[in-house]
């Protein structure tokens, strides 16, 4: 199995920028794709970014193409989330995810793993 617990998440000004981390455990986690969703009140989840085992290769929904970076550190066990340009449309909780499938299915398809959620809020 797979754990992941998020952290960063807080109040920003539009405009400003935030850094989300999930910290994850298990031995397989440095051969597993990662990906995070988010999920406003009254909206359904939604697909935000994902990354490949490796890092290699990233996948962004066209919402935050530009604005966020996905990126990971398997020696540390984390992925992050480098949010930019934020906008008061990207309040939501966001949520770290794993997936046994390929990192681009995350668009697509439900995690295997998720983390407890953080909650972002962008003030205009």
């Amino acid at each position: 199995q797979v754990q992941l617990v998020e952290s960063g998440g807080g109040l920003v000004q539009a405009g400003g920028s935030l850094s989300l981390s999930c910290a994850g455990s298990g031995r397989t986690f440095g051969s597993i794709a990662m990906g995070w969703f988010r999920q406003a009140p009254g909206k359904e989840r939604e697909f935000v970014a994902a990354i490949t085992w490796s890092g290699g290769t990233t996948y962004y929904a066209d919402s935050v193409k530009g604005r966020f970076t996905i990126s990971r550190d398997n020696a540390k066990n984390t992925v992050y989330l480098q949010m930019n340009s934020l906008k008061f449309e990207d309040t939501a909780v966001y949520y770290c995810a794993a997936t046994s499938r390929a990192a681009q299915s995350m668009r697509v398809a439900p995690a295997d793993y998720w983390g407890q959620g953080t909650q972002v809020t962008v003030s205009s």
